[in-house]
């Protein structure tokens, strides 16, 4: 099956450049890597000459969009598989593309693949349990039928790194036009609406992680909450908030066994920034524009939508 990799970018630095040489030596050669790049002039030009896979295609800031973009970029692609990643997905192996895309090449009744997510060098102890939390050893594979099981987990899906059949893709209905955030559990869930199935590839891996800031947790959980209240078709009725309870006495656990307990106070700040943010971006309608605006992490898109 041929493989086209699709990356979103925005001021991309010298990261992405090692981005660009781990995909351009992989066991399973993609034909393309389409870069959909925001703000031309940060484009550093040498990358489409060191690595000739690599196609690019530029946008304004204001143009992107989570799914819009996306959607824009799946059209375009010609290969039985589209590989989506983001600017800050360092491939750990060779073997990443192969691993990922091998539930689609052994099963035609599965839609889409996600990787592993890796933490990377130097990230907090919280960020290490959380990316291991959510990411595990063991690989699944999820159906419709699983989600009175599994709730929000059985169409959990990241566009960090993931790979989705174009056919089953194109059945499903695509990406959402527009989307402030979430753009990945849409898609997924829409793959099981329409029968595939969705499978977590454990041994496909990337390095990925972020240590965000108190403020920047809320910012981005009510963007999480803003989706789930413009897509009430995928979200209303699957319960969310116990996974992230679990998630944060789990950590809360993990940092008294490892005596690191002077780290728990950090933990319960954070986790009330998220809920907060989440909460208040789920009510986002009764807001006025101003608290909106200053809630929200993607703040064109509710201006542009909106107000």
């Amino acid at each position: 099956m041929t493989v086209e990799v699709i990356i979103p970018t925005y001021r991309p630095g010298k990261e992405f450049g090692e981005v660009l040489f781990r995909l351009s030596r992989q066991s399973v050669t993609p034909r393309r890597i389409h870069v959909i790049n925001t703000e031309e002039k940060y484009w550093n030009s040498s990358w489409e000459k060191e690595f000739p896979l690599v196609e690019v295609t530029h946008i304004t800031k204001g143009e992107f969009d989570h799914g819009g973009t996306r959607r824009m970029a799946a059209e375009k692609c010609r290969e039985d598989i589209m590989v989506l990643m983001t600017q800050d997905a360092v491939p750990c192996r060779r073997d990443l593309l192969s691993a990922l895309i091998a539930p689609l090449c052994r099963d035609d009744r599965i839609g889409a693949a996600y990787a592993r997510q890796r933490p990377k060098k130097g990230s907090s102890p919280i960020e290490k349990y959380t990316r291991e939390f959510n990411y595990p050893e063991e690989s699944h594979v999820r159906f419709a039928e699983d989600i009175d099981r599994y709730g929000i987990k059985t169409f959990y899906c990241s566009n960090v790194c993931a790979a989705y059949r174009k056919s089953s893709y194109i059945a499903a209905g695509g990406f959402p036009e527009k989307a402030i955030f979430n753009e990945d559990m849409i898609i997924a869930k829409r793959l099981l609406n329409a029968g595939f199935g969705v499978a977590y590839a454990a041994e496909a891996e990337v390095y990925h992680s972020h240590d965000y800031s108190p403020s920047e947790q809320f910012h981005r959980n009510f963007d999480i909450g803003v989706s789930h209240a413009e897509n009430p078709d995928v979200f209303k009725g699957i319960v969310s908030e116990g996974e992230g309870i679990k998630l944060v006495w789990k950590t809360a656990d993990h940092l008294l066994s490892t005596g690191r307990w002077y780290l728990l106070p950090g933990l319960f700040v954070m986790s009330g920034c998220k809920y907060a943010g989440y909460l208040l971006g789920e009510n986002y309608r009764k807001l006025s524009a101003p608290v909106v605006r200053f809630c929200a992490m993607n703040k064109d898109y509710l201006n542009l939508s909106h107000f």
